[in-house]
């Protein structure tokens, strides 16, 4: 479904929602700025749309929530483990360094687990058309 963007600056088209959300993240769209679905008479604003709203701004997934905090604490954990192996402290090391290890994990997934704008990097899905991987529908 097509989209088309009002702002003070001029109105631009968008081929689907997806493409809107991208625009979005990357500060192309702002929240007082009206949108116009295809066959719709009705302009809404941008900040009405809830998949809008709870998307992240670009700067939020590094700076914002506490993604910056679990990278401290690994640095700081990790150069804590290297004195206690220098000091040869061993017993202490090695569990210091299993714990800055499950803390990396944990923020490198939470980083690849990080939610795609709507749509994208996903086929389009039409009613009745499956795809030649897909298994076939269950029969009645």
């Amino acid at each position: 479904m097509k989209f088309r963007v009002r702002s003070a600056e001029g109105e631009l088209d968008y081929e689907s929602f997806g493409q809107v959300e991208q625009a979005w993240l990357m500060g192309l769209v702002e929240p007082s700025d009206e949108l116009l679905e295809e066959g719709k008479t009705q302009w809404r604003r941008a900040d009405s749309y809830p998949l809008l709203v709870r998307a992240r701004r670009n700067g939020d997934e590094v700076w914002g929530g506490a993604w910056f905090l679990w990278a401290l604490i690994g640095i700081a954990g990790a150069t804590w483990a290297l004195y206690l192996f220098q000091h040869q402290q061993w017993l202490w090391a090695m569990l210091v360094s299993f714990a800055v290890a499950v803390v990396l994990i944990r923020v490198t997934t939470n980083a690849q687990k990080r939610r795609n704008p709507h749509g994208a990097g996903q086929p389009a899905r039409r009613a009745g058309v499956t795809s030649p991987r897909a298994p076939p529908p269950p029969s009645s």
